[in-house]
């Protein structure tokens, strides 16, 4: 939107100069004195003035433009969180926050406005094919609203360098028609369905998995790392580098670091087989 406004303000300029040096260069001074006021003339209203006024001109209509796009209030609201080296993601529901991790549902043909910030340092939330980036800055809440057009899935990066990790800290944006974000919101905000006595849910609080991690509707309420109540619906692991299946889940929960360097979650690579695979199924089934 501000493409033609700066090109027509640039061009007034320009050549309003370029008459100013045509007429210097082509009149011959006769009286001193005239040519001295013409000259002082030229300065107050053609190098002062004019340039005042249209730059003033396209500051007001980029700062309204500015205002338009940055902190217009969409129908839908996503915070976002950029934390060392992925993405806390929640919604407003109804009866509260619904909370997510990487991956984020948006509906298609309305505006969205996300607030994002950070935990650590500096990321840049970028969706290249919905629309521009913003920083996360810690300490400090930026908006952003973007209105995605066409439903799929499209893939988010941090564009600000942020650690060892930064090429891996990925995420997915799944736009839907309306019906079905509803649909979808309404199912990430209903606990996870897990049994008491489920023999995964058992190894998961006996190894401190919870101490991070939260399942709504089981004793782990950790806030350290992702929100895991509905992991299995998710189309990745880790931020968005490995599609989720169970093999990718066993290498991941047995030595992070070899598939994301950096990441903080420790090893877990002496749980025994009957555990391991206890444990992976319990995950799988965290839909």
């Amino acid at each position: 939107m501000l493409f033609w406004p700066l090109v027509i303000g640039a061009g007034v300029i320009w050549t309003l100069v370029m008459v100013i040096a045509a007429y210097a260069v082509r009149t011959t001074p006769v009286d001193p004195e005239r040519t001295e006021r013409l000259a002082r003339s030229m300065v107050r209203w053609g190098g002062v003035a004019l340039p005042t006024v249209v730059l003033a001109g396209l500051l007001t209509f980029g700062l309204i433009v500015l205002r338009d796009t940055t902190r217009g209030q969409g129908e839908t609201v996503v915070e976002v969180d950029g934390e060392q080296w992925w993405w806390r993601v929640t919604y407003e529901g109804e009866d509260g926050p619904i909370r997510d991790a990487n991956e984020i549902h948006l509906p298609a043909g309305q505006p969205v406005t996300f607030r994002l910030t950070s935990d650590d340092v500096i990321h840049s939330f970028w969706v290249p094919a919905i629309g521009g980036k913003m920083d996360m800055i810690p300490g400090r809440t930026n908006e952003l609203t973007l209105t995605p057009t066409e439903t799929g899935i499209w893939n988010g990066v941090c564009a600000e360098f942020c650690g060892d990790a930064h090429a891996q800290m990925l995420f997915k944006v799944v736009v839907t028609d309306p019906d079905e974000h509803a649909a979808t919101l309404e199912r990430l905000a209903r606990p996870a369905d897990v049994a008491d006595d489920d023999p995964g849910l058992a190894v998961f609080q006996e190894n401190g998995c919870g101490a991070c991690h939260a399942i709504r509707g089981t004793p782990a309420r950790g806030r350290v790392g992702p929100d895991l109540t509905h992991f299995a619906s998710r189309t990745t692991l880790a931020a968005g580098i490995r599609e989720i299946t169970p093999s990718t889940l066993r290498r991941w929960i047995a030595a992070p670091e070899a598939i994301k360097p950096g990441a903080d979650m420790p090893a877990y690579d002496d749980l025994t087989e009957a555990d391991m695979s206890r444990l992976v199924d319990f995950l799988m089934r965290l839909e």
